[in-house]
């Protein structure tokens, strides 16, 4: 009976090592997620950019497209003998200055497409805190120009949200599948039954190619699968969905998608 008992303790052992090392080999679904910036209203300019560049190279998702001037404008050094982004920034939109251009593109990117380009950029401001992008505004104009956004522009913008209410969550918090989807702004780059853009993969028949819980990975971890012919474009779409949207969103939307065939 010993005898028994310990084949049967060694298959169960066995057989959980084998599972812990399948699960160990499976690449976790991670999603970015925004840090807190602590910087008070004295925070000094330098500080403020050191911020914004921490957003730059992370969770913005910047440098998927703005590193080299391929897919976007390049913001690190001169694009096309127009200078740096700190320097043209107060040239693009009259009357507008280069704090208030900067934080526009951010808010409404398509309010303004530099030409040559395409209108892909997402609403930054939908995908991290507004103190955030403001920080993101300071090291934009530290690239060859003057830094005039200041820690009480952060403290506000970081207050902004509770006094407005926006702190419902993302769609207010909403499980409809369409309005996550024009919270996502997804048809900036997709098409979807006929309305959107073709930057992206049309999504009308995506359940015919996906089923729901590849949908769903796709929207938690979009570096996971490049959809072939759009590997040019791979780093486009932003990484914090999965943090953004609450798991019944993300069930809703996936299911949405999944549907069509």
């Amino acid at each position: 009976m010993w005898a028994t008992n310990l084949k049967v303790i060694g298959v169960v052992l066995g057989t959980l090592f084998v599972y812990t090392l399948i699960c160990n080999k499976i690449p976790q679904m991670q999603s970015e997620v925004p840090q807190k910036i602590t910087l008070g209203a004295n925070a000094t300019p330098d500080q403020i950019a050191a911020a914004g560049e921490k957003v730059f190279n992370g969770v913005g998702g910047c440098t998927a497209c703005h590193g080299l001037g391929t897919r976007a404008p390049n913001l690190l050094t001169d694009e096309k003998g127009t200078g740096q982004i700190g320097v043209r920034c107060a040239k693009r939109e009259p009357g507008k200055t280069c704090k208030q251009y900067l934080f526009e593109s951010l808010d409404q990117p398509t309010a303004y497409v530099v030409s040559g380009y395409q209108p892909i950029m997402p609403r930054i401001t939908k995908l991290v805190p507004a103190d955030q992008a403001w920080a993101l505004v300071a090291y934009l104009e530290s690239q060859g120009g003057t830094i005039d956004v200041t820690g009480a522009d952060l403290q506000a913008a970081a207050a902004a949200p509770a006094a407005s209410g926006a702190a419902a969550g993302f769609a207010g918090g909403s499980t409809d599948p369409k309005a996550l989807i024009k919270e996502a702004g997804c048809r900036n780059c997709h098409m979807l039954d006929g309305e959107g853009q073709t930057i992206a993969p049309d999504l009308t028949h995506v359940g015919s190619r996906r089923d729901a819980a590849a949908i769903r990975k796709k929207i938690v971890d979009p570096g996971s699968d490049v959809t072939k012919g759009f590997e040019s474009f791979a780093g486009v779409m932003p990484k914090t969905f999965g943090t953004d949207m609450n798991a019944a969103q993300l069930d809703a939307l996936a299911q949405f998608l999944a549907g069509h065939k």
